[in-house]
C-alpha cells in the first residue's frame, strides 16, 4: 500500500480515539490535575506513563472489538453475560455519568464565572448548544467540530511554559517514582486513574468505532488513532500538573478546583497564563458535557437492544435521544440549585470513575479474549498481563484509600 492511500485512510479513519482521549480530560480531569499538581507538587508525574500505556492497551481492546464483531461493548456484554447483569451495571453506570455529567456543567459554570458570566446563563446556554449539536447535526459535522476543538487543549502547554519549571526537575520527577501510604495521596492516586481511563470512554469508543463502520483492513488506523490520543490527553495532563506544581505548590496555595488554579496562577505566570487556563477550562467542560451524556445514551440503548446514533432523529432512536436529554437536563438542575458544591461534585465523579472501572475492565477482558467472538484477534499474553495489571493495581489502591480513610 503507497504512503498516499496510507494517508487517505488514516485522514478518514481517525477521530474516535482522538476524541474519547481528549475529551476525558475533561473538567473532573482538569480539576483533578490541577489539584495534584498544587497540593503535590510534581510527585504524580511518574504515574502518567504506565497510565499512558495502560489506556492504550485498554482503549485498543475496545476499538478492535468494535472492528471484529461490529457490536458495542454494551451489546456484547447483554449477548455473553445476560439481561440481569448487563441492567444492574447500567443503572450503576447511569448514575455515575450523572454524576460526571453535573461535573462538566460545574466546570463550565466555574471557569466563565472567572469572566463575570453567571452560572445561571452559562450553563442554560451551554446545555441548549450541546443538545441542538448532537440533535439536529450529523456524526461527520459532529466529528469534525470536536477534531478541531482538540486543539484547544494546547492552552496548557502554554500556560506551564508560562509558570517557567525547574525542567531539570521535572524531567526527574517525570521518572522517579514516590508513593505514600496516606489517605489524601490514595484518593487522588485513584482519581487521577479514574479520569484518565474512566468507564464511559471505553463504552463510547467503541460504540463511535462501530457508527464509523471501520472495516477490519483499516484497524491499523483506527490503532494510530488511539495510540495518538492516548498519548495527547496525557501530555496534556503532564502540562496541568507542572503548571500547578512549578507556581501554586512551591507557594504553598491550596485550591480546591482548576478555577482557582486559573486565578492562582496570575501573581507567577501572568493574567494571560490565567485566561489560557479558564478557556481551556471552559472548552474541556462544555464538549465533555456533550459527550458524556452521548456515551451513556449509546451503551444503555445498546444494553437494551434500542436504536442508537447521533444521525437518527427522535421518531427513529426515541430512547438514544431521550436519555441524552434527560440526562443533559438533570445534570443542569442539579448545578443550578443554590450553594450546590461544585468543586465537591467534579472531584468525587473521579474517584468513582476509578472505582467502577475495574467492573468495566473485567468485562472487556473476557469478551476480548473470547475466540469465538473475536477468533485471530484475540488479546496477545503481552496486552492480557498490561490489562489484568491495571484491574488489580486500581482494585488494590481503591481498598487501600478506603481503609485509610476510614482508619
Amino acid at each position: 500500500m503507497s504512503f498516499r492511500k496510507k494517508a487517505a485512510i488514516l485522514l478518514m479513519v481517525i477521530g474516535p480515539g482522538l476524541i474519547t482521549s481528549n475529551i476525558d480530560n475533561d473538567a473532573g480531569g482538569i480539576a483533578t490535575y490541577s489539584i495534584a499538581g498544587a497540593h503535590f507538587g510534581y510527585a504524580f508525574l511518574w504515574t502518567l506513563l504506565p497510565i499512558t500505556v495502560a489506556l492504550i492497551v485498554v482503549q485498543e481492546m475496545c476499538a478492535r472489538m468494535g472492528v471484529v464483531t461490529g457490536k458495542g461493548l454494551a451489546d456484547l456484554i447483554r449477548e455473553n453475560y445476560g439481561i440481569r447483569i448487563t441492567f444492574w451495571l447500567m443503572v450503576f453506570l447511569f448514575l455515575t455519568d450523572l454524576g460526571n455529567t453535573a461535573a462538566e456543567f460545574s466546570g463550565l459554570a466555574a471557569s466563565l464565572e472567572l469572566f463575570g458570566v453567571s452560572k445561571y446563563i452559562s450553563v442554560p446556554l451551554g446545555a441548549v448548544f450541546i443538545w441542538l449539536l448532537v440533535v439536529k447535526g450529523t456524526y461527520i459535522l459532529f466529528e469534525r467540530i470536536f477534531l478541531v476543538v482538540c486543539l484547544a487543549y494546547f492552552t496548557y502547554i502554554v500556560s506551564a511554559i508560562m509558570a517557567k519549571p525547574d525542567w531539570t526537575q521535572v524531567a526527574i520527577a517525570a521518572v522517579k517514582p514516590s508513593f505514600y501510604m496516606d489517605s489524601s495521596y490514595l484518593s487522588m492516586l485513584v482519581g487521577i486513574v479514574g479520569t484518565t481511563i474512566a468507564p464511559w470512554m471505553l463504552f463510547y469508543l467503541q460504540s463511535a468505532v462501530v457508527e464509523k463502520k471501520i472495516k477490519k483492513n483499516q484497524y491499523w488506523a483506527t490503532r494510530v488513532d488511539v495510540i495518538i490520543g492516548s498519548i495527547m490527553t496525557n501530555v496534556v495532563a503532564f502540562f496541568i500538573i507542572v503548571a500547578c506544581g512549578a507556581t501554586l505548590f512551591k507557594a504553598g496555595i491550596r485550591i480546591r478546583g482548576a478555577e482557582d488554579a486559573a486565578l492562582a496562577l496570575a501573581p507567577f505566570a501572568g493574567k494571560y497564563a490565567t485566561a489560557l487556563f479558564a478557556i481551556g477550562l471552559a472548552n474541556a467542560s462544555l464538549f465533555s458535557a456533550c459527550i458524556l451524556p452521548l456515551a451513556t445514551s449509546y451503551y444503555i440503548c445498546e444494553a437494551m437492544g434500542w436504536e442508537a446514533g447521533v444521525d437518527r432523529n427522535f421518531k427513529e432512536a426515541p430512547q438514544f435521544l431521550g436519555i441524552y436529554t434527560a440526562l443533559i437536563v438533570l445534570g443542569v438542575l442539579i448545578i443550578l440549585i443554590p450553594g450546590v458544591p461544585l468543586i465537591s461534585v467534579m472531584w468525587i465523579s473521579q474517584v468513582i470513575n476509578g472505582v467502577m472501572l475495574p467492573f468495566v475492565l473485567i468485562f472487556v477482558l473476557y469478551l476480548i479474549n473470547k475466540s469465538d467472538l473475536m477468533n485471530e484477534y484475540v488479546n496477545s499474553s503481552l496486552y492480557n498481563s498490561i490489562a489484568w495489571s491495571t484491574v488489580g493495581i486500581v482494585m488494590a489502591l481503591t481498598v487501600a484509600m478506603l481503609v485509610t480513610m476510614f482508619l
